[in-house]
């Protein structure tokens, strides 16, 4: 224990260097706590505070930062090696909507029966449709062949920050 330390009161104005006894007193008298803020300082910094308020405070701190916290998901995809236009597009659309929502998405193409032996059918597949996300998406993992299944990682992209001036320009030429 240090013989001084340098003290601040309940509402953070300083109150100078005093000695331990003399902190501890001042602590009595206005019925806080005397807490340790920096130990590694000289001499040490202490505060006057109500120590349980003040736990109670930085737990709803705590609280709320994780209430804030975005959680991604990874949502998953299926498609086939024969899945046509009409279907391609909906997942296509469901897909723009999880990255949008910020998830990541995980595309896997399943063959059954003989079509393994046509990945190429797969590869192009796969290729579209980052072709057609090409804007919106980061490619975390390149299309690769597990078991009978091809699996492709995306995530959404970052959003550009030149994509917005053009729409207040054309709204006001409008006007």
């Amino acid at each position: 224990m240090a013989p001084e330390v340098r003290v601040s009161g309940p509402d953070n104005e300083p109150l100078g260097v005093l000695s331990l006894a003399e902190a501890l007193r001042m602590a009595g008298e206005l019925d806080v706590d005397l807490v340790e803020i920096a130990a590694t300082a000289n001499p040490p910094v202490c505060r006057l505070m109500d120590y349980g308020k003040f736990k109670y405070q930085e737990q709803k701190k705590a609280a709320e930062a994780k209430s804030k916290q975005k959680v991604i998901e990874v949502k998953e995809i299926k498609f086939r090696p024969g899945t046509d236009d009409g279907d391609y597009n909906i997942k296509l659309r469901n897909i723009k909507r999880f990255l949008d929502e910020g998830d990541k998405c995980k595309i896997t193409l399943r063959f059954r029966g003989r079509e393994i032996t046509h990945q190429e059918i797969g590869m192009a597949l796969l290729n579209r449709m980052r072709d057609d996300l090409a804007d919106l998406i980061v490619v975390e993992q390149f299309p690769k062949l597990e078991g009978r299944q091809m699996i492709m990682m995306i995530a959404p992209g970052k959003k550009k920050a030149g994509g917005a001036a053009p729409k207040p320009a054309a709204e006001a030429a409008a006007s």
